[in-house]
């Protein structure tokens, strides 16, 4: 039987979770003044909707009110996506990625800004942007390579996309 509290959190959620069709990513446990935040981060391979959110929080909420797991002191719950930037730390998270743009601390120094085109078992598939009007170019690297790495956040894609896409156009009709 577990001892830890992060352990029982653990057991008493995954069942939980798993029934929304959701994965348990994060349990964590922080004071906050006089209280604590139990926070619970959820995802899926289509995302995470707030009402998923707010569902899995009642049932969370009406779970542990039924268990001794948050002991007496209380807490205030959290139950969350892990957001737009979230790191990158497991093969799904690379396979969730597919599409977007990421930052990696590389193992043998230096980071790496690309974007990912594939994921397989070894490693991921990159398109490393074109510096200064150079076209973008392929590069392959081995998740040992990676020390670690997040997603970046991309406020203008769409209309760097747009605008790529009208000078194919108009370079295919020249």
């Amino acid at each position: 039987m577990s001892t830890t509290q992060s352990e029982r959190l653990r057991e008493l959620l995954a069942p939980l979770v798993s029934a929304r069709e959701l994965e348990l990513e994060e349990v964590e446990v922080t004071p906050a003044g006089k209280r604590r935040v139990l926070r619970i981060v959820v995802d899926s391979d289509e995302g995470v909707q707030l009402d998923a959110c707010a569902d899995l929080s009642r049932d969370i909420s009406t779970a542990l009110d039924e268990t001794d797991v948050m002991g007496g002191a209380p807490y205030v719950l959290e139950v969350t996506s892990p957001g737009a930037d979230r790191p990158l730390t497991q093969h799904r998270h690379y396979v969730r990625a597919t599409g977007r743009l990421i930052k990696a601390q590389l193992t043998e120094g230096g980071e790496l800004v690309a974007r990912i085109v594939s994921v397989d078992e070894t490693g991921l598939d990159l398109e490393v942007p074109g510096v200064k009007g150079r076209k973008p170019t392929s590069r392959r690297l081995a998740f040992d390579e990676i020390a670690k790495a997040r997603v970046e956040i991309e406020f203008n894609r769409k209309a760097a996309e747009k605008a790529e896409n009208e000078t194919d156009e108009s370079q295919e009709e020249a």
